[in-house]
């Protein structure tokens, strides 16, 4: 529904009308809105406006390599607002979503241009934005964050294949994760195609047909003046920039190292994708040049970065079972304030162990302090090593401040509850829970800041 309201000193005969939602071959539902009047003449004094009363959808984004812990980052995240994630009921069972009470969880694999097959077949991997539709990608998830329903498309895991689009209604959080959420501008020019080129694209791949191209002259889209460059092939868009890292709220990276990454995904695809060792190693051999050239590079405009090393506690170890976790925060950023140990600011270097931490070998670290990133001022907190009692880290919360708990020992509770997820002993899951309750916070600070905005400009 929408909200048409009139400020004025004169009598004035309006109407804000709303067309029921049509669908589109772009996949979007979309509500048009209509403001015509009937009187000749309005005063200056006069302030029309004609907009959707509905909150708009906060959007998070969360970048990281195939393998590299986004799920379970995703099912701590979804938990700490609520409510189970599912997938769609009703939908396709191989469907990447996941759905809860206030989030929407969408994996951007589901924007291959690709199946696994053409892929093989043009020689790219998942990660080029080649082998991406970035159009699409952009559009709906622009769409989304405005209120608008989308058909999505879905790319199957399992088979490898490019399955029938689902309904993605806008939640109140929408979290995209995949490879590319907060990508550069990597464009290599740009032109109009023509119509030869347009009946070969097709509508559903997300390009500008005749209709669309004549609404955006009207400078409706801005995608107006960025028509993709037709050369490659491969039936997807070759202008990928940052057009959906400027939707994002807030955004955070999982860099995870090529050793403990190694053992992820191994774990990862051969139990549960039924993919073999020496297939494994290919797609980590191969995958590697793309990796660095389009992935990595994310990390320096993430707000938060979660890293993850081997530790530093055992000399010489090579078996990646403990790890070392940096918490990287970057400062500055609106509605989101770095979670210190002790006393912000300074350069801290705690070992817990004792009567109120149960440590075996080789124990815990923790340190805090402010540093540089990639030019960007950052406060980073990092943990090396991993608890034996879960019930016990309500000792090392205590001493940690800007958490953004709504209750003394949520942190620990939130663990405890999810306890047999992967990171559950270690600082993933603690610096995974930690981020998920300051993206509540985030969305709540940004919900009463929407909200305060009408008021104050009322009173102005």
């Amino acid at each position: 529904m929408a909200v048409c309201t009139v400020y004025t000193n004169q009598t004035l005969n309006s109407t804000c009308s709303i067309s029921k939602p049509n669908k589109t071959h772009l996949g979007f539902h979309q509500k048009q809105v209509v403001f015509y009047r009937t009187s000749k003449k309005i005063k200056k004094q006069s302030t029309i406006t004609c907009s959707a009363a509905k909150e708009k959808t906060v959007v998070i984004g969360l970048a990281a390599d195939s393998g590299c812990g986004k799920s379970t980052f995703m099912r701590r995240l979804t938990n700490v607002f609520g409510g189970a994630a599912e997938p769609p009921k009703g939908g396709n069972p191989d469907s990447n979503t996941l759905i809860s009470d206030m989030t929407t969880v969408i994996c951007l694999d589901d924007y291959h241009s690709l199946d696994r097959t053409g892929r093989k077949k043009e020689g790219v991997t998942a990660l080029d934005p080649k082998a991406n539709n970035f159009d699409l990608m952009y559009e709906q998830v622009k769409a989304i964050k405005e209120g608008i329903a989308v058909d999505k498309p879905i790319y199957n895991h399992v088979s490898g294949l490019l399955d029938p689009p689902e309904l993605i209604k806008p939640p109140k959080i929408l979290v995209i994760e995949g490879l590319h959420p907060i990508m550069n501008h990597h464009g290599v020019g740009h032109r109009r195609p023509g119509a030869k080129e347009e009946a070969q694209i097709g509508c559903w791949r997300g390009w500008w047909c005749a209709g669309n191209r004549d609404a955006a002259r009207g400078g409706s889209s801005p995608l107006a003046f960025m028509e993709p460059l037709w050369d490659d092939g491969l039936g997807s868009s070759r202008w990928y920039d940052q057009r959906v890292r400027d939707l994002l709220d807030f955004s955070i990276y999982l860099d995870i190292s090529d050793d403990v990454k190694f053992a992820w995904k191994i774990q990862r695809d051969m139990a549960e994708r039924g993919h073999s060792l020496e297939s494994i190693k290919a797609s980590i051999r191969a995958r590697k040049p793309d990796f660095d050239a389009y992935i990595d590079p994310q990390k320096q405009y993430a707000d938060a970065v979660i890293e993850v090393l081997p530790t530093q506690l055992i000399p010489g170890d090579n078996e990646g079972k403990v790890l070392r976790v940096r918490l990287i925060m970057k400062e500055g950023v609106k509605y989101f304030n770095p979670v210190y140990l002790f006393d912000e600011g300074s350069t801290i270097s705690w070992i817990p162990c004792g009567r109120k931490l149960t440590c075996s070998y080789p124990g815990i670290k923790f340190s805090y302090g402010p540093d540089t990133y990639f030019g960007h001022e950052v406060s980073v907190l990092e943990m090396d090593g991993q608890f034996d009692r879960l019930d016990e880290l309500i000792y090392v919360e205590s001493h940690l401040s800007n958490i953004s708990t709504k209750f003394y020992g949520e942190v620990t509770q939130q663990m405890l509850k999810l306890s047999d997820f992967p990171g559950s002993n270690n600082g993933t899951g603690l610096f995974q829970t930690i981020v998920g309750l300051k993206i509540r916070d985030l969305y709540e600070q940004l919900i009463a800041a929407k909200a305060a905005a009408p008021l104050q400009a009322t009173k102005a």
